[in-house]
């Protein structure tokens, strides 16, 4: 699961014990270097570059927690995840607002270690790939707004200048690839909380199970394998902001405690007794009909109500073609400056763009940029460097694409259909991506296998 040369920092001062997981992460693939103080991680990270780093808290010379604050500070796009013994969970938690991505229990399993750090290495990717999404969505200037110029902008821009001043629940509605995630990253930074954690939760990426104990906890003995507490994100975010994105996806049972949370401002450990009281905001987002949802009893009326004291949507990009312009150029301003490149869009490029649906939204015009950009020989990226279904849009007469133009249906359809065979034929799964119920995805597929 590991990735070859992935760089990783192992700190910690058992020798035996760090020799013998240096050993066992090289032969997974990464870039191990081994380090047994604080001082001498300092060290390895002024010299050195690394991606991910596992962190004992527990060292000779202070806590583990000063490196991951040293790694936060020095190598801010580094993921760590933290090794804790008998009574240092709490100190785990405190790592965890340092800036941690997860602890682990030692004696740690090489099998776990792994998964967490290929959770990690997938996080930290998503950040990459989101911050160059940010910049492209959002001005330098976190306070000049947004990028863009369309009426439909202005407002969603305005709406959530004023509701970051609440301390109101949101749900953030929208497309996939619209930049929900964005908005809700907005509202907190421009919250009385910007300060205290903001914990995103993707709730269509874990198991029900999993789910139920990262946002709750457990308590020592609840289940077989639980030989310590764990507290749950709801403890983590408290004074804070908890993000959960895609809640469409939540399970009845864990509605049910979400809700609870939300009429109350408590919860109790999975397999505990003790009630446990927190101070969060929460934000909230799908893609899905929750009206659909709340029909056919997938999804609990009063927790909409709850959820959606303020209703955020985000306006699809088909619907703001006048920012298409802005949007591409912050993108390769930031790919010029990430890849050390001076590429440009043509006059004509920007034109297919702009007259392009953009079923994706900013994530595909991110994808699009990205393509063009490396297809491209020279400095200057043209029509033909463009993905055929985006050179199909051109308007003007004396573009040759113009012959090959599709109907906005043909084009739908080659779009779901590229995204069913991506999953595998997964249906639930392609629904999410398309941002479309599972009922309307079988239909327009029942659609087409007769057409």
């Amino acid at each position: 699961m590991g990735e070859t040369s992935t760089p990783l920092l192992f700190v910690d001062d058992d020798d035996t014990y760090r020799q013998l997981m240096t050993r066992e992460l090289r032969r997974l693939g990464y870039q191990t270097t081994p380090a047994a103080s604080v001082e001498e991680a300092r060290s390895r990270l002024r010299a050195e570059e690394f991606d991910l780093g596992v962190v004992d808290l527990r060292l000779p010379d202070g806590e583990g927690l000063d490196v991951v604050r040293f790694a936060r500070e020095r190598r801010p796009q580094m993921e760590l995840v933290v090794l804790t013994g008998h009574g240092t969970i709490d100190t785990a938690i405190e790592a965890m607002r340092s800036g941690a991505y997860d602890y682990l229990r030692k004696p740690c399993p090489i099998e776990e270690l792994e998964v967490a750090l290929h959770k990690a290495l997938e996080h930290q990717k998503l950040l990459r790939h989101n911050s160059i999404l940010r910049d492209g969505y959002a001005a330098h200037d976190a306070g000049s707004g947004f990028v863009g110029s369309s009426e439909a902008f202005r407002e969603l821009s305005a709406l959530i200048d004023r509701v970051a001043q609440s301390d109101s629940t949101v749900l953030v509605l929208g497309e996939t690839g619209v930049g929900k995630d964005v908005v809700a990253r907005r509202i907190h930074a421009r919250s009385k909380r910007a300060a205290q954690p903001l914990v995103i939760v993707d709730c269509a990426a874990l198991h029900e199970d999993l789910l139920h104990n990262d946002l709750f906890g457990h308590d020592k003995g609840a289940y077989t394998g639980a030989t310590e507490t764990k507290h749950g994100l709801f403890e983590v975010a408290d004074g804070g902001t908890i993000f959960l994105d895609e809640v469409g996806d939540v399970s009845l049972a864990t509605q049910v405690k979400l809700l609870r949370v939300l009429e109350s401002g408590t919860f109790r450990h999975v397999g505990g007794t003790r009630e446990i009281k927190v101070d969060v905001r929460i934000i909230a987002a799908t893609n899905r009909d929750l009206h659909e949802l709340m029909a056919r009893e997938y999804f609990r009326r009063d927790l909409f109500y709850r959820l959606s004291t303020i209703r955020v949507e985000v306006p699809p990009l088909r619907e703001r073609p006048a920012d298409i312009a802005a949007l591409v150029a912050h993108v390769v301003a930031r790919l010029n400056q990430r890849y050390d490149r001076s590429k440009r869009f043509s006059a004509g490029a920007v034109a297919a763009m702009t007259a392009y649906r953009w079923p994706g939204n900013v994530r595909e015009l991110l994808h699009v940029v990205e393509h063009g950009m490396i297809v491209s020989e020279g400095d200057l990226v043209e029509v033909r460097h463009l993905p055929s279904e985006v050179r199909g849009s051109g308007s003007s007469t004396t573009n040759p694409a113009v012959g090959s133009m599709r109907t906005l249906a043909d084009i739908e359809r080659q779009h779901i259909e590229r995204v069913v065979r991506a999953v595998e034929g997964n249906r639930g799964r392609a629904a999410r991506i398309l941002g479309i119920s599972e009922r309307t995805l079988y239909r327009k597929l029942r659609d087409y296998e007769n057409t």
